[in-house]
């Protein structure tokens, strides 16, 4: 059959571009029609297959390949064809929809391939391999978390059962007195004031009030659940310190090149330790890899800067400017426009994990008396919390952006240097839109 004329119409700027069609059970990959008499291939999903793809690409001498994040079945078409030297551009299914009519895989792929040959895709922020391989670690870690809590809540079901009103009298169930009492628990201990007796000295209750709070009608079911729960969560605490040991070595292997920076590390911020945090100390490390100390900036811990740096990389330049960055997080204001009227500016909903942290620290980075706090606290009052919560979150965002790219060192002002600012600032405005309409004004010592 003869070759198909190459097609005309939008600039080609990759002219060696491939697309794929991402599923779970094959992937439809489509080149340009000059380069091949079947420029649409199909291959199954298997690793064979997709070497083979990957095969058929090289030789065709393909050196950009476009594809669609299609749930995580893109995931390893992505690292073997990147393993092989191809630039694999992994772009947004938002950005790169068809027009409405017939839809198939081989639609879809040539589609892609086209997009990605007149240079209208943008690629999607994937990190390093390295920076890749931290990040899944940690997000291991939090699902191992997330069902640690779950068990949290069974221990406290049944004990609730048994008319146990330990998280009553104890501020955190697995701290130190509710873990050894529901140990012994457990082990078959009964008696109150054994039980109560177990309590920690740094616990605000008296030994009286716990043991009245550990008088309870113990029933075999509901011990068993409480000591199937207390497994479960011993359990994935072992697989929580796996996670750290594993995570610890990846920082380490990724600080070996890395010269000690200048600034010697501050002494750390806050001083309590951090719930589910890792267990060894990662501020020398997240030091030595970045160059600045993260923690420094309010409301980022030790625990926050590790998610950041695995989620984000330590290269920002992938990001022109801090706007693209907080854009890139969804936490800008949207842009809706029609007709020269703003239809909507809400920010598009999301489940960028970094910003679900960062709207978090933010609730608490308001209670504080630094220059966040002031800020959330001005926002909240003038637009409502749940604004502010997101302004106070990018406004966290560009402080690592810019501590990060430019190696800014960042000093609280404290909230009353923020207030008088903000105070001149409205001072200042004032002056200028009453001298637009020809009046002064003075001050009220002045004017008595």
């Amino acid at each position: 059959m003869p070759r198909q004329r190459k097609v005309t119409g939008l600039p080609v700027i990759n002219e060696k571009a491939a697309g794929i069609d991402i599923g779970a059970r094959i992937q439809v990959a489509a080149v340009p029609p000059e380069l091949s008499d079947e420029p649409v291939q199909t291959f199954q999903a298997f690793t064979a297959d997709i070497d083979r793809m990957a095969d058929w690409l090289v030789s065709l001498g393909i050196r950009t390949v476009a594809m669609e994040s299609t749930g995580v079945y893109w995931v390893p078409v992505y690292e073997i064809l990147e393993d092989r030297g191809l630039e694999v551009i992994l772009t947004n299914a938002r950005e790169c929809k068809a027009v409405p009519g017939r839809k198939s895989d081989v639609n879809d792929a040539q589609w892609l391939q086209r997009l990605h040959a007149c240079g209208l895709l943008r690629a999607s922020f994937r990190p390093g391999r390295d920076i890749a391989a931290l990040r899944a670690y940690m997000r291991v870690r939090d699902r191992h978390l997330e069902y640690a809590a779950a068990h949290i809540q069974h221990m406290q079901k049944a004990l609730t059962f048994m008319n146990l009103q330990l998280h009553h009298v104890v501020s955190d169930l697995t701290g130190v007195t509710g873990m050894k009492i529901i140990r012994a628990i457990v082990d078959g201990e009964r008696d109150p004031d054994v039980l109560a007796r177990m309590r920690d000295g740094r616990c605000k209750h008296s030994v009286q009030t716990i043991r009245a709070a550990l008088v309870g009608n113990y029933q075999p079911e509901h011990v068993f659940a409480l000591t199937q729960a207390l497994a479960l969560y011993d359990s994935y605490q072992a697989r929580i310190a796996e996670c750290d040991a594993q995570i610890e070595k990846t920082l380490a292997q990724l600080v070996i090149d890395k010269a000690p920076p200048k600034d010697p590390l501050g002494a750390a911020r806050a001083h309590a330790w951090q719930t589910n945090s890792v267990n060894f100390d990662v501020r020398p490390l997240l030091h030595q890899l970045t160059g600045v100390d993260l923690t420094q900036i309010h409301g980022i811990g030790p625990s926050l800067a590790l998610e950041l740096v695995a989620e984000c990389g330590t290269d920002l330049s992938r990001w022109p400017t801090e706007k693209h960055f907080t854009s890139w997080l969804t936490l800008s204001p949207g842009c809706k426009i029609s007709g020269g009227k703003v239809l909507s500016s809400h920010t598009r909903k999301t489940t960028n994990r970094v910003a679900a942290r960062l709207r978090l620290v933010a609730t608490s980075v308001g209670r504080t008396d630094t220059a966040l706090g002031a800020f959330y606290r001005r926002l909240a009052a003038r637009i409502g919390k749940a604004k502010a919560l997101t302004a106070t979150a990018r406004k966290i965002a560009i402080l690592f952006y810019r501590a990060m790219r430019f190696g800014m060192r960042y000093e609280d002002p404290g909230a009353d240097q923020y207030e008088r600012r903000y105070r001149e600032r409205v001072v200042k405005q004032l002056h200028r839109r009453a001298a637009q309409f020809g009046f002064s004004l003075q001050p009220a010592e002045a004017v008595s």
